[in-house]
């Protein structure tokens, strides 16, 4: 995948006051990174059914914008000081062709979108909205567990089992780690009594993708743990860390002996900042299959 250029934004899509501040924060690290732009976008929604497709999209902007004025004034509000911010309502018939018209618009670099956990069994991975953004954002996508932030940033940890989400998962990192000056601990997990080999080989992949993410000066501890469960050995190193990032795991060795047991196994056992990053360029395989194995029941 290319490199972005700096005028490419890092599209920030919120639905709600609440989580404004969370959503664009990460945003912020981002766009420092490349010495980018952040760009917020919130949605009004025209559903064919309502009254309101009479109206044209000036003036559902203008005098029905729902609670999109607040939200963008409270993302302007909040916004790092250091990072230009722009801002726009956009009105389309559902949030997915909203959001998928902004990034498309504005060439975004990447998308950061949140996630709030929901009780009982449901067909959706990560909610209806977030499961399609994961099969249809062309640019790299930054799906953050809303709800559960960290309460100040000295260590992150990025768990590696390879694939090609390796790269927007270091990155994210990394643009964290340099606004805290925090360190960025990369895990990979072998097998109690086998080869440890494939396990060398993602860590030494994750090292490479931290060292060119453009901060050289952020420190990376990386270590290699044998373990029967890899959720369990992971699960005991989260308490050292402040924020948990994951990238969405393709086929692999650690994919079929553990299937649909490691993120969600994880996630639902610390309350720490979690952040699942998918790259860009897979965007026409099967990612979202491949999510659902791992975020739902076996």
């Amino acid at each position: 995948m290319s490199q972005p250029s700096a005028n490419q934004p890092v599209l920030v899509a919120v639905g709600s006051p609440s989580h404004v501040e969370q959503l664009v924060r990460t945003a912020g690290d981002l766009a420092r990174l490349e010495d980018g732009v952040v760009r917020i976008v919130s949605i009004a929604v025209k559903p064919h059914s309502s009254p309101f497709s009479l109206y044209t999209d000036e003036t559902i902007i203008e005098e029905y914008p729902g609670n999109s004025r607040e939200i963008l004034e409270r993302a302007i509000e909040v916004a790092p000081e250091d990072v230009t911010v722009e801002s726009e309502v956009i009105v389309a018939r559902s949030v997915v062709d909203g959001i998928m018209t902004a990034v498309t618009d504005s060439q975004a670099r990447a998308l950061v979108v949140g996630w709030r956990e929901r009780q009982g069994r449901t067909n959706a991975v990560l909610g209806t909205t977030v499961d399609q953004l994961i099969e249809r954002v062309p640019c790299d996508l930054y799906v953050e567990r809303i709800g559960h932030e960290a309460n100040g940033v000295d260590s992150i940890l990025l768990p590696v089992a390879g694939g090609p989400h390796v790269g927007p998962a270091a990155r994210v990192a990394t643009a964290i780690a340099a606004s805290n000056d925090a360190t960025v601990s990369v895990l990979s997990i072998a097998p109690p009594d086998g080869n440890s080999e494939a396990a060398h080989g993602y860590v030494t992949d994750a090292e490479i993708a931290l060292e060119t993410a453009a901060d050289p000066t952020v420190r990376i501890d990386a270590r290699i743990e044998r373990g029967a469960n890899v959720a369990d050995a992971i699960v005991e190193n989260v308490p050292e860390h402040d924020i948990l990032v994951f990238g969405a795991t393709r086929q692999s060795a650690l994919h079929r002996r553990f299937v649909g047991s490691i993120p969600r196994a994880v996630v639902r056992r610390t309350d720490q900042t979690v952040i699942l990053a998918r790259a860009g360029d897979v965007v026409g395989e099967p990612v979202l299959r491949q999510l659902r194995q791992f975020l739902t029941p076996s």
